[in-house]
């Protein structure tokens, strides 16, 4: 196994398993339509690739282990993985973490300043609720809905008429009402862009928190 990751590896790293190099094997396969794996073999080395040309790239394989990758570990340090584990660990986990804060679940959670939690599979089933809001022994159901232009509004409204009589079966049983927040890409960030549902929320917060 530890072999066959380390050919692996290295093959995907120099491409030498690129179309370029090993011309298009799925297409050329299906026209061959081979019955036995001979029949693969015979068809692909006289019409895709020569057995020299394959060699050749083994040969070039074997290089690229042997002398840039072995190079490359030989030239690694304690400090070198000491370093990349604590940047792991740390620094990427931080990155991540404030990736995530940006998004729309992040942004409303801030806005609010409640703690907002993921639905249940089951919730998204029965009450199309994709987070909630726990207040007390009540909850709030939210569905985020990504948009992309003016021209799918009507289509939202359509689907949220659909979804009424759950959303309606959700205030009965949990005591919260559900709301709909649009997600839009600015500058290839997220944002919220019905803001005005932020202030409804907030609302509905404070309903239930008597």
């Amino acid at each position: 196994m530890a072999k066959e990751w380390i050919l692996n590896s290295a093959m995907n790293r120099y491409q030498l398993n690129f179309k370029r190099n090993v011309g298009a094997t799925s297409e050329s396969i299906r026209k061959c339509a081979p019955k036995t794996l001979e029949d693969w073999r015979t068809y692909y080395y006289a019409n895709v690739k020569s057995e020299s040309h394959i060699e050749d790239l083994g040969r070039k394989l074997y290089i690229k282990i042997t002398e840039v990758i072995q190079a490359e570990v030989d030239d690694i340090t304690e400090q070198d993985c000491i370093d990349y584990m604590k940047q792991l660990v740390i620094n990427r986990t931080y990155d991540g973490y404030m990736t995530e804060i940006q998004t729309i679940y992040g942004q409303l959670q801030n806005l609010l300043n409640v703690k907002i939690e993921p639905a249940p599979d089951e919730w998204d089933r029965l009450y199309n609720v994709d987070f909630f809001i726990k207040i007390k022994e009540k909850y709030i159901g939210l569905q985020i809905k990504p948009i992309n232009n003016a021209l799918q509004i009507p289509e939202i409204h359509k689907e949220y008429a659909l979804q009424a009589e759950t959303h309606k079966k959700f205030k009965s049983k949990f005591g919260g009402s559900v709301f709909y927040i649009y997600s839009k890409k600015v500058n290839g960030k997220k944002e919220i862009a019905n803001k005005e549902v932020v202030d409804e929320i907030k609302k509905e917060v404070e309903r239930l928190m008597k």
